[in-house]
């Protein structure tokens, strides 16, 4: 029993680790892109509370049991004229033989912030 408790309080304190350490990322980011991924992270958190906040080649990344679901890369850091929001093949979008895994960013309006709430439920369903 102690070890079953002891495993959940780690995993209670993995998830707070990344929760702070996505959070801290994001307040370095500049401009737009630190205003997208805290829309993002809290798009995120409500459509899919069961998905683990991480950082993930240093961006903001969320995990289901582990692996990345979904990410966030900065347009800044990338050097490149937009953000990009993705998901990885953990996944669940899978339509057919061809679907979209990635999406440029510019800025999330109400539109696209449902869109992604959908899909992120999508994601992990």
């Amino acid at each position: 029993r102690e070890l079953k408790a002891e495993g959940r309080r780690g995993a209670r304190a993995d998830k707070a680790d990344g929760e702070s350490a996505v959070l801290a990322k994001i307040a370095e980011m500049q401009g737009p892109d630190r205003a997208m991924a805290k829309r993002l992270h809290a798009i995120i958190k409500a459509s899919a509370p069961a998905l683990s906040p991480r950082l993930w080649y240093g961006m903001p990344a969320y995990a289901k049991d582990g692996k990345v679901v979904c990410f966030f890369q900065s347009a800044q850091k990338f050097k490149t004229r937009y953000a990009t929001f993705g998901f990885s093949d953990e996944a669940n979008l899978d339509e057919g033989a061809m679907w979209p895994v990635a999406f440029a960013l510019k800025e999330l309006t109400a539109a696209e912030e449902a869109r992604i709430g959908a899909l992120v439920k999508k994601a992990v369903s």
